[in-house]
């Protein structure tokens, strides 16, 4: 069993990854801009003071799309190379492949700045893993396929979960995606990587002990996307409990 502790995050291959996944826009990349964007709307322009992307990677449009209520965007990553990309994004101006995700961010929720680059202006990297993260420092935590796909342990996962819904305040809001039913998997033929089936089920019952207005639904799997074994996708969105 491979647990978060035995892969070499910092050897990530971000390129390989990004171009198997993210060089286009997917009907699934859709799924969850859409759904991620109705928790957005419900709030406020800038209303929230700090907002956290736990285990950003080298996903740019979940940091995109809190900058329609969020002051403050805080990207926690632990890998280097991920780290490194979403750096050079910010400083050199983030890829061409990347406008049509935020047109569609835009779509649907069009408080948003008008570019990319103002969007990102919100966002602050740190390097460290979001485990660590002090409890109820933000408003709002978004995570996007991250504690399934970094261990094989069930525990973990779970403390994983637990770690992202204590990082924000009583009443913070959350919201999530998950890849439905995948595990071990590799990218681009190269190394494989540690990942724990789970689905809807499983992720209402890590949820419900901590939150409330807590709604789980899946989607099913987009054929375009690379074939890891999954069978769909799961979305989150609650609060903490108080």
């Amino acid at each position: 069993m491979l647990r978060n502790r035995d892969a070499d995050w910092d050897a990530w291959p971000v390129q390989d990854y990004l171009a198997e996944n993210y060089r286009r826009l997917h009907r699934a990349d859709e799924a969850v801009i859409d759904h991620h964007s109705a928790v957005y709307a419900r709030l406020d322009p800038d209303s929230l003071d700090r907002t956290v992307e736990f285990g950003a990677g080298p996903n740019l449009y979940p940091l995109a799309l809190a900058a329609a209520a969020s002051r403050l965007v805080h990207a926690v990553e632990p890998s280097a190379a991920s780290v490194a990309y979403l750096r050079g994004q910010l400083a050199e101006g983030p890829d061409d492949t990347w406008d049509p995700f935020y047109a569609r961010c835009r779509l649907r929720n069009p408080a948003l700045p008008p570019s990319l680059v103002q969007a990102l202006s919100r966002v602050r990297v740190t390097r460290a893993d979001a485990l660590t993260l002090p409890p109820g420092r933000y408003a709002l935590a978004s995570m996007n396929f991250v504690a399934e796909s970094a261990t094989e342990d069930r525990a973990e996962f779970a403390a994983f979960c637990q770690a992202f819904v204590r990082a924000v305040r009583p009443g913070g809001h959350l919201v999530a995606s998950f890849m439905e039913n995948m595990g071990r998997y590799s990218i681009a033929g190269g190394r494989e990587w540690p990942g724990v089936p789970v689905d809807s089920e499983r992720v209402g019952e890590v949820f419900a002990p901590y939150t409330v207005d807590l709604e789980v639904r899946r989607i099913d799997a987009d054929p375009d996307l690379p074939e890891w074994g999954y069978t769909g996708m799961v979305l989150m969105s609650a609060r903490r409990a108080g």
